[in-house]
């Protein structure tokens, strides 16, 4: 079999209380997500990953296949792993994690991001977009610093590349480039990364991806044009959500066509 996406939602978030069921047009959160990967076409199946029951009946009654999971994960990659280990997916060979409030995630990250691990060339893939080095002292908006082979190098919430003379601004070109939280792994690679131990620098950055890194596990980036995802962590980011959805979604469309 192809491709899997699985969708984590976990109910107890902290800023934003029962995040996965807060309404953006008229919809639960975790459905419009669903719904949007979903018509992309770019998985053999999409499944919502959830620790509670309410989340899950919400996704079930709008047409989501639902997997009830663990309530101490302590990270979406380790939800997807426990879905992709039961026996009915084990035939997937890439595995998709779109987080469950990224419902403005688009499609060139996701594809691209899924086609870095079904071609073979990285057992961990994700993406990035080109961006202004305004957000290099921006830590909520984390980056990335990628080789000439496509290999991430580095994430991090700090400003990299560190820009240590201004004279030298015209060289971070498409060079300054900002993490879009959508992963891809070969199943053998999300076993490992979630075998792993947490590492001190994925604690200090509290950066999950710091994990297989430092392990020594490539992870490829698809860089995109894309407007990174704007994802939805407090009531102003919903509310943001809610006055731009329509006219988000009527974009999706005409693109699209």
């Amino acid at each position: 079999m192809g491709t899997l996406v699985v969708i984590p939602a976990r109910l107890g978030a902290l800023r934003l209380p029962r995040k996965p069921l807060r309404l953006l047009s008229g919809l639960p959160l975790i459905v419009r997500v669903w719904q949007r990967i979903s018509q992309m076409n770019i998985a053999d199946a999409v499944v919502v990953a959830t620790d509670d029951e309410s989340v899950a009946s919400a996704a079930r009654q709008a047409g989501a296949e639902c997997v009830l999971t663990s309530d101490k994960h302590s990270s979406g990659t380790e939800r997807v792993a426990e879905v992709a280990a039961q026996t009915r997916f084990r035939g997937y060979r890439t595995i998709v994690n779109v987080q469950g409030d990224e419902p403005f995630i688009g499609p060139v990250a996701v594809r691209g991001t899924a086609q870095l691990v079904s071609s073979g060339r990285f057992p961990i893939g994700t993406a990035a977009s080109r961006a202004s080095a305004e957000i290099l002292d921006t830590p909520s908006l984390v980056k990335v610093v990628v080789a000439d082979d496509g290999r991430a190098m580095y994430f991090s919430r700090g400003p990299i590349p560190f820009l240590r003379d201004h004279t030298d601004r015209p060289k971070l070109g498409e060079r300054t480039l900002q993490h879009i939280g959508v992963y891809a792994y070969s199943p053998e690679a999300l076993r490992e990364w979630v075998s792993l131990p947490s590492h001190p620098l994925e604690e200090i950055e509290r950066l999950e991806q710091l994990r297989p890194l430092a392990a020594g596990l490539p992870i490829g980036v698809a860089v995109t044009s894309e407007a990174p995802a704007s994802g939805i962590d407090t009531e102003e980011d919903l509310q943001r959500a809610n006055a731009r959805w329509d006219a988000f979604m009527a974009g999706a469309v005409t693109n699209a066509g």
